[in-house]
């Protein structure tokens, strides 16, 4: 069940009137407590994520830092941040620009990149983007959400966090599977939605440009964390009174292990 709450401002457009948007209720503790549980920065995002794995070379022009922030998010796609993180590292070692990477071998790419998901197909976007980008970018990458989407194996949510991390510009907001499947459990859509990209657009009506991009990083490490898609652990979350899928986990009855009964025959033919 989704729980909301309306918001009523004073118009720009016509002053003396209120404009009224809906908004999710409890929204704003939400955010604060799951910045207190993020605070100690553990989650594999904080040290792995693409915003940081282009950075670690120490010295490389930015068009290149551009690139590779562009190719870890590719890379990131059905696959743990973890893995991504060797494969951005073995590219990096051919090294990993424009150049390059048009000059190695697509199987090579493969074998690098393994065992990140999809890692044969994840190759191929990779060559065909780089050529474009060779092609039509003078070897950087667009830097407008539609140019970004029309590049193989580029979709919106790689699209505006590479405006985030690789233009420093944040247009929209990055939603993964973890920001979408959380944004639904804390009841953060007026309705359940179904795509990630419906959760952007539902969480754009609503949440400060501000928040943007916070948000992403925020809920994909508690998502990995805490939030988790699988036993997700609403016992130790700080959110779990507020939040109604931690509400619906409390309220069920705990499960209680059955003690194991040792029965003893005092003739052994009843075993037989």
């Amino acid at each position: 069940m989704k729980t909301s709450g309306i918001k009523c401002e004073p118009s720009e457009e016509e002053p003396g009137l209120k404009k009224c948007k809906w908004e999710p209720a409890n929204w704003k503790e939400h955010f604060e407590l799951i910045k207190q549980m993020r605070s100690g920065l553990s989650a594999p995002v904080d040290s792995m994520g693409c915003d940081t794995l282009s950075s670690i070379d120490a010295v490389i022009e930015p068009r290149t830092r551009r690139y590779q922030c562009l190719i870890a998010l590719m890379l990131s796609s059905q696959t743990k941040d973890e893995i991504t993180a060797r494969a951005v590292i073995e590219l990096q070692k051919l090294p990993l620009d424009v150049e390059t990477i048009l000059q190695t071998d697509e199987g090579k790419i493969a074998s690098a990149i393994y065992p990140a998901g999809f890692y044969r197909r994840k190759a191929q976007y990779i060559k065909k983007t780089t050529q474009i980008l060779k092609e039509k970018y003078d070897s950087d990458i667009p830097n407008n959400i539609d140019e970004l989407c029309k590049l193989p194996g580029v979709g919106p949510k790689m699209a505006y966090l590479a405006m985030s991390c690789a233009w420093k510009k944040t247009v929209g907001i990055g939603v993964d599977t973890h920001v979408h499947r959380i944004s639904n459990r804390l009841g953060w859509t007026k309705k359940e939605t179904k795509t990630p990209e419906q959760t952007r657009k539902e969480l754009e009506e609503w949440m400060p440009e501000s928040l943007w991009y916070e948000v992403n990083h925020l809920l994909v490490g508690f998502g990995q964390e805490i939030c988790r898609p699988v036993g997700p652990k609403c016992a130790n979350c700080l959110c779990k009174d507020l939040c109604p899928t931690g509400k619906e986990s409390s309220a069920k009855p705990k499960k209680t292990k059955r003690k194991a009964v040792k029965i003893e025959f005092e003739n052994e033919n009843y075993c037989k």
